[in-house]
């Protein structure tokens, strides 16, 4: 069964931008880029740093403590090995940014 979680109002978060959301118990890194919204596990598997703070380029969130690369639509790690980073599917619904479990 699908659970949607609310995460922020979609105005919170401007084109370009990225940020750190606690819900539920759990953080999450939720970005906008291209119009689109995209949401993954805040944890860069490396060392642990907040995906919520790195820099957006190009599709990919740049994580900003040791720059390793990952992808916003599949969290695929493109400069540290075969790691990934989990993603969620994303939706605006009535202004809210909401995230499918």
């Amino acid at each position: 069964m699908k659970t949607l979680l609310p995460l922020l109002d979609a105005s919170e978060l401007q084109e370009g931008q990225s940020r750190s959301v606690q819900a539920h118990g759990r953080t999450f890194a939720v970005f906008r880029q291209g119009g689109q919204f995209y949401a993954m596990d805040d944890e860069c598997p490396h060392v642990g740093a907040p995906l919520g703070s790195g820099f957006l380029e190009e599709g990919q969130v740049v994580c900003s403590f040791h720059g390793w690369t990952f992808d916003l639509k599949t969290g695929a790690c493109l400069t540290g090995g075969d790691c990934r980073v989990k993603t969620y599917p994303v939706r605006v619904r009535e202004g809210k940014v909401e995230i499918e479990l």
